[in-house]
């Protein structure tokens, strides 16, 4: 049994020797790579920067296009925010008070509140009103054109919230493109290139890249709701000025109360006169 061992050590006697020159070779410059990264650790170590903060130096002079950009994103929502609320719509009293002046058959006065009141059914009924001498289809193709008209100036204004939202990522490709220019430009010029300038390169792409898709995001979902507020509010004023001027028209139709006699009352045609009083 010794004899069979020491033959089989022998023979792999060779292998042996060809396993520890690998390692050694191996081992050496993981070794030198190792010391290399030690000593450069405690010159390169920095305290890492905020998130938020590294991404507002990465942007750059970018900012220059991407900051006027959020604010005129930011300035049409609060501008469209005002402009499509109820109130403004329709005024709170507007249509109870409208209501009983014209039950009242004070018409010029309904009139005069309604040219007066600056919200869009006060603008529609105005714009009704002043032509429903000449029938109500009249004065409700009028009311539906300054309708449309008010409607029309909403949809253009909400039409930069899909601008802004469009230009977002094409300015943030701007920067990716201008980033990776950058880096490789850094690659290309020579043959030991700067890794801290190369990830400066990519960190401006990426975050140029992040700031022009955080601005189109909320843009587009911006854009869908004032399309859609805009819809609701224009056909809640156009079903309240049609049912206004349908009761303003019929009410002008109606005649007024007769007026009391004030004196004897003359007799019918053809009935026969009363006898004379005794003398």
């Amino acid at each position: 049994m010794k004899q069979l061992f020491s033959r089989v050590g022998l023979r792999n006697e060779g292998f042996v020797k060809l396993a520890l020159v690998v390692l050694a070779v191996l081992a050496v410059p993981t070794m030198l790579l190792a010391q290399e990264a030690g000593g450069e650790a405690p010159a390169t170590a920095a305290p890492r920067d905020n998130i938020f903060l590294h991404i507002i130096k990465s942007v750059g002079f970018f900012w220059i296009v991407l900051l006027p950009t959020s604010l005129w994103l930011m300035a049409i929502v609060v501008l469209l925010t005002l402009d499509l609320r109820m109130s403004a719509a329709i005024p709170a009293g507007f249509v109870d008070e409208f209501t009983d002046t014209v039950n009242k058959r004070k018409f010029k006065e309904a009139y005069e509140m309604a040219r007066n009141d600056p919200s869009f059914l006060g603008r529609v009924m105005s714009a009704g009103m002043a032509r429903l001498q000449y029938g109500i289809e009249d004065a409700r193709e009028s009311a539906m054109n300054t309708l449309e008209s008010i409607k029309s100036d909403k949809d253009q204004k909400n039409n930069y919230t899909a601008v802004v939202a469009t230009l977002g990522p094409l300015l943030g490709l701007v920067g990716t493109v201008f980033g990776m220019i950058e880096a490789f430009m850094e690659l290309s010029s020579g043959s030991n290139p700067n890794p801290s300038k190369l990830a400066d390169g990519i960190s401006h792409a990426l975050a140029v890249t992040l700031v022009g898709v955080a601005i189109s995001v909320p843009g587009i979902a911006l854009n869908t709701y004032f399309r859609n507020r805009i819809t609701q509010v224009m056909m809640d004023v156009s079903h309240t000025a049609d049912d206004l001027l349908t009761q303003m028209y019929h009410n002008s139709k109606k005649g007024g109360p007769a007026p009391a006699p004030t004196g004897p009352m003359a007799p019918p045609p053809g009935a026969m006169p009363p006898p004379p009083k005794p003398q």
